[in-house]
């Protein structure tokens, strides 16, 4: 499904990434992991469109997407849950749900999107008229993977989604993981929390600055 072709990545002169390479086939669940700083978020915002790279290639399903705008990207199938949650704190939980759906594809599925992934974080049903900026830690981590289904992914990429959170609320968000899966969504998940990544994982890959140097 995903391939990533010995890219290259900078930032200004500063290089990020060196030839990095790794597969994501349908159906799987794909680790990368690493230390702070390795590279690991970077990687992800190449495959989103966010950086762009400097040699190589990223295919979607035999497709180049490395030159495509981050909003392409989604149209294909391809969506990431960012660091750091980055909700629309200011709009309501259900709002920021739609934002999710804005692809043509996922407009038209609106409403069973949404109750899947209310089905999935039942702690969202009561909150969905709240400001999303007012939730809790565990619940905005929760709304920002559910508005990432919402896009109605074929690819979901997720970074760090273990940030910050308590013990209980990681093991919850994991768990979650495994069920997207298990209903067909293919996963790239990104985590410093190596122990559960590599238990839920079919495949890893170790990033250390900026090299893959261990699968």
């Amino acid at each position: 499904m995903l391939r990533v072709e010995w890219i290259a990545v900078f930032y200004g002169d500063v290089q990020a990434l060196w030839d990095v390479s790794l597969t994501v086939e349908a159906g799987e669940i794909v680790a990368l992991v690493g230390a702070n700083g390795a590279g690991k978020s970077t990687t992800l915002r190449a495959i989103s469109g966010l950086v762009r790279v400097r040699s190589g290639q990223i295919l979607l399903d035999g497709e180049p997407i490395h030159a495509l705008p981050p909003h392409r990207i989604v149209e294909k199938g391809l969506v990431q849950v960012p660091e750091g949650r980055r909700l629309f704190a200011t709009l309501t939980v259900r709002e920021n749900l739609e934002m999710g759906a804005f692809t043509r594809r996922a407009r038209r599925r609106v409403r069973q999107r949404l109750a899947e992934v209310l089905e999935l974080f039942p702690e969202l049903a009561d909150r969905l008229g709240q400001l999303a900026g007012s939730l809790s830690g565990g619940e905005q981590q929760m709304c920002a993977l559910a508005r990432g289904l919402m896009a109605d992914p074929r690819l979901l990429v997720i970074d760090e989604m273990s940030l910050g959170l308590a013990p209980l609320l990681v093991r919850r968000m994991f768990e979650a993981v495994r069920r997207i899966a298990e209903r067909g969504t293919t996963i790239l998940l990104v985590e410093q929390n190596v122990h559960q990544a590599l238990a839920l994982a079919d495949r890893a890959y170790v990033l250390e600055n900026g090299r893959i140097v261990m699968e």
